[in-house]
């Protein structure tokens, strides 16, 4: 997702199921409440981790968790979702009414 940096090992590497991230120009409490009035619920803040968020240059980082019970259409749903609210944030004070 553009505007989206994920957090933590890249490439073929194995992760565990659940992501942490930044966003470019949304601070993960803003996104943490819009995406609940979605019905999305993800994790903002330290997560017990300042020290990392520190070394990278972040204050805070959203993070999303699956687990069993999660469906492809849930993930797809969290990328959906995930995407407007970050265009409606981009679209602050552009003028833009979409």
């Amino acid at each position: 997702v553009e505007g989206v940096r994920i957090l933590g090992p890249s490439g073929g590497a194995e992760r565990a199921a659940l992501v942490a991230f930044v966003t470019e120009g949304v601070h993960p409490s803003d996104l943490s409440t819009f995406l609940d009035m979605e019905g999305i619920a993800i994790r903002a803040g330290h997560h017990c981790c300042q020290v990392l968020h520190r070394e990278l240059g972040y204050s805070h980082s959203a993070r999303a968790s699956l687990y069993f019970y999660n469906t492809k259409e849930d993930v797809d749903f969290f990328i959906e979702k995930l995407v407007e609210t970050l265009d409606f944030f981009r679209n602050i004070g552009n003028g833009d009414d979409s």
